[in-house]
Order: structure tokens, then sequence, then C-alpha cells
């Protein structure tokens, strides 16, 4: 029995390695910088398919991790995570939070996170113009790292921020910022029937969003 579970283990873990190098292969081929960056960051993307697989907790725990060590204005770390795992008694109210259109995708979550940050500086209690920023450098790198483990990692505003503040018990002197969906990618039928949801995305060219000494957006 212990060697048909880690048979079943290795066989799980090649089937999701290969959905990685398949995903990378077709993102080296839509996606082209204009200058050479890290491919860490050029096949970085939000799929929406899941498998509804579970999480471990290491997998979580290894997002939560990276994202700490993100930059903040006088090392403030105002970002603050909340999570809920999928079959948990928590799962129903943060997946109640979500639109409907984004219920239909994040039922096959692993987990649902809500991204909050605080306000004030720690040292001072006075208020953070950059609060706001410094917590998407965090979620940037929770992104990178779940992409880099091969996960789906998809942030999202449409979800009732009212409710999450109220149901969460989120204090005054803290702004609720984004919901996460994080899960295994699907596979076979399940990867074929969502597959119409997923479109790996462009950005805009430099000469539209950087400027020499003067503004001109």
């Amino acid at each position: 029995m212990l060697m048909y579970k880690r048979m079943v283990k290795r066989i799980s873990l090649v089937i999701l390695l290969a959905a990685v190098v398949a995903h990378k292969e077709v993102l080296s081929v839509k996606r082209k910088a204009e200058y050479k960056i890290l491919n860490t960051i050029l096949e970085r993307w939000s799929p929406r398919t899941m498998s509804g697989e579970p999480l471990s907790q290491d997998e979580l725990m290894s997002l939560f991790e990276a994202a700490r060590w993100a930059p903040s204005s006088y090392n403030n770390q105002p970002w603050r995570y909340v999570y809920a795992e999928k079959d948990s008694a928590a799962w129903a109210t943060f997946f109640n939070f979500l639109v409907s259109q984004n219920q239909g995708w994040c039922k096959n979550a692993g987990a649902l996170i809500v991204v909050i940050s605080k306000d004030t500086f720690d040292f001072n209690g006075e208020p953070s113009r950059t609060h706001s920023f410094d917590t998407g450098a965090s979620w940037e790198n929770l992104s990178i790292q779940g992409n880099a483990m091969g996960l789906v990692v998809h942030a999202m505003q449409g979800f009732d921020y009212d409710r999450v503040k109220k149901e969460l018990n989120v204090p005054d002197g803290y702004t609720v910022e984004a919901m996460i969906a994080v899960g295994k990618p699907a596979k076979g039928g399940d990867l074929e029937a969502l597959q119409e949801m997923e479109e790996i995305t462009q950005r805009k060219p430099l000469s539209e969003i950087v400027f020499k000494e003067t503004f001109d957006g």
C-alpha cells in the first residue's frame, strides 16, 4: 500500500511538471520581451483552470514566505493575508465573497486568500502613502513563487469588499486590497472544458509607459 501511494504521488508530480513545461512553452512562443528580462517574470501569468485538488501546508506557506520578503517603505511590511482552504469550515464564507462570475472558476481553487494592507507606519502611527504599493510588491512575490511551483495564482477585485471587512473583522486602519485564488492546474478533460477562459495576455510597449524627463501619458 505504501509503495502504491508513493507511485501515485510520483505520477501526479510528473503530470504537474508536464503541465508546467507545457505552459512555459506556450508562454515563450506568445510572449516576447522588448529587452532581456528574467524568464520567471515573462512566464508569470494568471490562468483560471484549476483541478480542485488540495494544497499542502508547505505549498501554502512557501507562497506566504515569498510574500513576506518584499521591500516596503521603512520596512513597515504592511501586507496581511487571510486565507481559507477548500473544504474547510471557512471556505463557504470566502467563496461567497466572490461575484458569481469568479465563483464559476474559483470553485476549483485549493485556497482563497484575502490581501489586506495596514494604512499606517508601525513606528510612529502616521499614514503611509505607499501601503498599497508595498503590498502590491508582496503580492507579486507570491505570484512569481506560485508560478515557479507550477501552481495557478490569480488575483481579482471581483468580490464584496464591505462583506470581507465586516465578516473577517478587519479593523479600521486596514485596507482590503484584493483576493487571490490558488490551486493545482487542471489537466485532461477539466483543462479542455475551461480552456476558452484562458488568454495569455500581452503588455503595452515601453513607449506607452516610460517617459524621459517629463510625463507624456
